[in-house]
């Protein structure tokens, strides 16, 4: 009997072969979620080994952060954009868990983020929520992210009070004006004194993690670093 389900198996994955959401190519045996090729040879940003990285530099005089990180590097109409769009809107919450562990292999390298105490991941509306069924930041916080950095992921204390529009296309300025006033800490005396990595997608111009930052760091005695999965140069 288990022989016949693995030639079954075989012979539904020669039917609908599994496909690597970054390159479409087939994944063959042992290869979770992306292909061997993209898991190493995506482009990858090595930004925990430099402190002063263009994400770091997005918030200059902005918010005081301690450190600043994204996994990759994103290019319209790169891999990377097609792994991200299978993740946000294709329902493969696998791959913020795949993520997370590369990126925990990365980070627990740089002695400042091994100080962090709490993981917060940039929250949806409600209604965003509901539409999409998770949250894609919460994905990638969750798993071995928090368990390598021996770090809390707290998902409801921060929360998004405000249904925003869409942010692209719009200009630097006016994401931030769009994010002004959207998000609350409901419970801060909880993060009192603690080192939170603020987490999110994909970063660009940074106005959402600049709102976030500038809510979270009203509380006192916090300190604040960044991780996302993709730059958007």
């Amino acid at each position: 009997m288990k022989l016949l389900r693995g030639y079954l198996a075989d012979f539904v994955s020669l039917l609908f072969p599994e496909l690597c959401p970054a390159c479409q190519a087939s994944l063959v045996a042992n290869e979770l979620v992306i292909c061997s090729d993209c898991r190493y040879n995506l482009p990858y940003t090595n930004f925990h080994l430099q402190a002063d990285n263009i994400v770091a530099q997005q918030f200059y005089g902005k918010i005081n952060i301690q450190a600043a990180y994204a996994l990759y590097y994103f290019t319209k109409g790169g891999k990377v954009q097609n792994l991200m769009h299978h993740f946000k809107y294709k329902g493969m919450q696998q791959i913020g868990d795949l993520l997370g562990n590369i990126a925990e292999s990365q980070l627990i390298e740089n002695p400042i983020f091994n100080t962090v105490d709490l993981i917060i991941p940039v929250p949806l509306h409600k209604k965003r929520l509901k539409e999409r069924g998770y949250n894609q930041s919460t994905c990638f916080a969750n798993g071995r992210l928090a368990q390598k950095l021996n770090a809390v992921v707290e998902d409801n204390n921060l929360q998004r009070a405000v249904a925003t529009d869409t942010q692209t296309h719009k200009s630097r300025f006016a994401r931030f004006e769009n994010m002004q006033d959207v998000f609350v800490v409901k419970h801060p005396e909880k993060l009192v004194n603690k080192h939170i990595l603020l987490v999110d997608d994909i970063i660009t111009t940074g106005s959402t993690l600049e709102a976030c930052g500038i809510e979270l760091l009203k509380i006192p005695g916090l300190t604040l670093s960044i991780a996302t999965i993709a730059y958007a140069q």
